[in-house]
């Protein structure tokens, strides 16, 4: 059985359990046994094997990437174009998430019982989220991405810091004489070798991983929430949906020249990681591979762009956060017009880039927008008990548009265009 396959086998039977466990056991202590020292820890360990290898793994493949791109000019053209790819690309998601819920009005039918029930249930966790999310965008932000210490950004998961300090250290090496540089390469290309086979060790744990994390999920809270935010629900989900089946499929058709079908259909063991471990930092071993191995996305090019696309790139996260801004204004009578309505997209796509790339990451940046644009940021407590879910489904979202952007970038460039012919030739024009 293919790995994709085995993931998805332990995601529907973590899943059918957690929802039997909840319907025929509510509360039952056994049931928490097992999600608190069976079923969690599984999950927990994979999720840190995974996570353990991201930092080596950014710097190894940011850092040859940029030597392998050779030529700063060519280097600054690959970079321009990945970051207008980001950019339309979260901008089209935003539009299509206020589109809708300005359509469907989700918040008009939170009644004030049930809007009163879930922010009592969720204001403690919502209030500590506000405190401790002391990250924030302004001219500092962009003065610490330059790291004074690159091992404490490391030590710290700064992830920002270490695709910056990797950014340099693979310009600097692309200068160096190429007898000079050869040894250190080859040094940097052992240690991706090296953090690959730790990846191919933590995929073998996935099926069970996978399992664990959907079980705890599922068993803990069942369905009884979505019948509370179910239209909600239902409005992210069909915006993620649309978004990721529509808009990314023609990005990949008409910008990166593939068929959007070979692309769903070699991207699912990524799609699968991603929405199991609602991260995109820990979905990003798997996302190299799958460019590399499935897409045909050369080496130095899915070593650049994916690293930038697990920080930068957030599609799902900016459609999440504009259609949640948008659902708690009505759900407190907040009437917000046209212009205000722009400035949420703006803040969605930048507040997205800023998010941490960890389950919950864009939390805290979120309670940011709420407030800038006069809604109460404490309501996000009404939104918390199904955030886990929808924080499933965006980061599936945020990793297939990091891997419409890799497969983009490789069609523009010339060296990397022909290695990618070899997995899947061009549509017909």
């Amino acid at each position: 059985m293919k790995l994709h396959s085995k993931i998805l086998l332990g995601l529907a039977t973590g899943a059918v359990a957690g929802v039997a466990a909840n319907a025929l056991a509510p509360g039952a202590q056994w049931v928490r046994l097992v999600a608190d020292y069976v079923a969690g820890p599984v999950g927990q360990v994979f999720l840190r094997l995974l996570l353990m290898t991201v930092i080596p793994l950014v710097f190894a493949s940011l850092t040859l990437g940029v030597a392998g791109i050779g030529d700063l000019r060519r280097l600054g053209r690959v970079g321009g174009r990945t970051l207008a790819y980001f950019v339309l690309s979260s901008v089209l998601a935003t539009v299509l998430g206020l589109a809708l819920v300005n359509a469907v009005q989700p918040g008009a039918g939170i009644g004030s019982a049930t809007r009163e029930a879930l922010l009592e249930g969720y204001r403690a966790q919502a209030e500590g989220m506000r405190v401790g999310g002391t990250r924030g965008l302004g001219i500092d932000t962009f003065v610490h991405i330059v790291p004074i210490n690159p091992l404490r950004a490391a030590v710290e998961m700064d992830l920002l810091g270490v695709i910056c300090f990797s950014l340099l250290f693979g310009a600097a090496l692309a200068l160096l004489p190429e007898e000079r540089a050869r040894p250190l390469v080859r040094g940097i290309e052992a240690l991706a070798d090296v953090v690959l086979k730790l990846i191919d060790f933590a995929m073998r744990l996935a099926p069970y991983g996978v399992f664990g994390l959907v079980f705890v999920l599922t068993s803990r809270f069942g369905w009884h929430l979505l019948e509370q935010l179910g239209v909600y629900v239902g409005v992210v989900v069909a915006g993620l949906l649309l978004h990721g089946l529509v808009t990314l499929s023609l990005l990949v058709r008409f910008l990166g020249g593939r068929d959007p079908l070979w692309f769903w259909r070699r991207a699912r063991a990524s799609l699968l990681t991603a929405f199991s471990t609602s991260s995109s930092n820990a979905t990003l071993p798997t996302n190299i591979a799958v460019a590399e191995r499935e897409l045909g996305v050369p080496p130095p090019v899915a070593g650049f762009v994916l690293p930038l696309g697990a920080t930068l790139n957030m599609n799902g996260t900016a459609l999440y956060e504009g259609v949640t801004v948008l659902f708690l204004a009505q759900a407190f009578g907040v009437d917000l017009s046209l212009a205000q309505q722009v400035v949420v997209v703006a803040l969605s796509v930048v507040t997205a880039i800023g998010a941490a790339g960890v389950p919950g990451g864009s939390l805290p940046l979120l309670m940011g927008v709420l407030a800038a644009v006069g809604v109460p940021p404490e309501g996000i407590a009404i939104i918390l008990g199904v955030d886990r879910l929808l924080d499933m489904c965006r980061t599936t979202l945020n990793v297939a548009g990091d891997l419409s952007a890799a497969v983009y970038v490789a069609r523009t460039e010339s060296a990397a265009l022909a290695t990618v012919e070899q997995v899947a030739p061009p549509l017909a024009a």
